[in-house]
């Protein structure tokens, strides 16, 4: 079997069982099979998915990595685990450039970090934790873009992702009947006010950022009941980590003055941190050495500014000195990452993993 049609039929399985953040039980063991069939030796983990594995020799260490969890999302009126963010050919494309390379002479090593969690936007820390990044010098990622950022054929040598961050709060107030709103403190009149304080966030118009609500919960079956508690969940975003810093103190003052305005409670957590990137030039210029050595100058596309965010960027947030990148494939994906019914052209998967053989094998003889 050559590498497309192995890379597709390894694409297939991943896509076929989707697994949730933290419980990529069925896929890890997958991948060791995998890498068991390839003779290639790995470590796996007692208290989390995901494992690492190596080959070449040498001190030095290069390493990429894969994220290999799915979404849970609504899908045709079910909920489910989807691989709607594309994490399945992610998997696919990094093994194949593992199948690659498996056999070449290396100076160095190469590490391949299969991750579980980047949606939960802790996975990255728990790999580093777990020492993925032990003597790496180098990262690189990998990741589909949607088709309004790259088509088909073309890659790009670096995705600059956006900072995330989101809240989870609970509103207590007092329910009242409907005919009585003066004897309670309704919630709902409190997520308005939320709402519109972060329609009033003003940053720098040459600033790229957004804050919004993307969860209300309050009331129940009775129409003639003011509930006077509710849950809500706001999506901050930006392109540059200290505009995400500016926001997250200005929300929380916004907050601060409601709850007083309101005379109820507002209890709130931030959760799933996730920073900006932080590209490094070299990596950058070994990324698109690999991208021209392995599909030409015309398939060389610039690089990716995006406000989607990944954990991929802890690895250097936590490890500044490691040059890092993420490769972006144009794969005429659509309608969207995220998007229940996300499709994409499969000939991507064979691209991308010949990109990063070659960015793998190029990086591996460097000094």
């Amino acid at each position: 079997m050559n590498v497309e049609s192995q890379v597709l039929q390894w694409f297939d399985h991943f896509h076929k069982y989707p697994e949730v953040s933290w419980k990529e039980y069925e896929t890890t063991n997958k991948l060791a099979e995998i890498l068991d069939v390839l003779q290639v030796s790995y470590r796996r983990f007692d208290d989390v998915t995901g494992l690492l594995a190596e080959i070449g020799e040498g001190d030095e260490v290069i390493a990429v990595r894969a994220d290999i969890d799915a979404l849970w999302q609504e899908v045709d009126g079910e909920f489910r685990a989807n691989h709607s963010c594309g994490h399945d050919a992610n998997i696919s494309m990094v093994l194949g450039a593992l199948l690659l390379l498996k056999d070449e002479k290396l100076s160095k090593r190469i590490r391949f970090i299969f991750q579980p969690a980047e949606e939960k936007g802790n996975g990255a820390n728990a790999m580093i934790d777990r020492g993925a990044l032990e003597g790496v010098t180098h990262l690189f990622g990998v990741h589909l873009r949607p088709i309004e950022e790259l088509p088909f054929g073309k890659v790009s040598p670096a995705i600059h992702h956006g900072a995330a961050m989101f809240l989870e709060g609970k509103i207590t107030g007092i329910d009242a009947h409907g005919a009585r709103p003066h004897q309670g403190k309704n919630a709902i009149d409190v997520t308005v006010a939320i709402h519109q304080a972060l329609k009033n966030l003003y940053f720098s118009p040459f600033e790229a950022y957004s804050a919004k609500l993307t969860k209300i919960q309050a009331g129940g079956e009775n129409a003639n009941i003011i509930p006077g508690t509710a849950t809500f969940s706001i999506d901050v975003r930006a392109q540059k980590n200290a505009v995400l810093s500016q926001m997250k103190d200005q929300i929380e003052k916004d907050l601060l003055a409601i709850k007083q305005l309101f005379d109820i409670e507002i209890e709130w957590k931030w959760e799933d941190v996730t920073p900006g990137a932080e590209v490094s030039k070299e990596a950058a210029a070994m990324t698109r050495e690999g991208i021209i050595g392995a599909v030409g100058m015309d398939n060389l596309a610039e690089e990716v500014i995006t406000s989607g965010s990944d954990d991929f960027h802890f690895y250097t947030v936590r490890h500044p000195e490691v040059n890092a990148a993420m490769i972006g494939i144009g794969a005429d994906l659509t309608p969207g990452l995220h998007h229940p019914n996300m499709t994409f052209n499969y000939e991507a998967l064979a691209i991308g993993a010949k990109v990063i053989a070659k960015t793998l094998s190029n990086s591996s003889k460097k000094h």
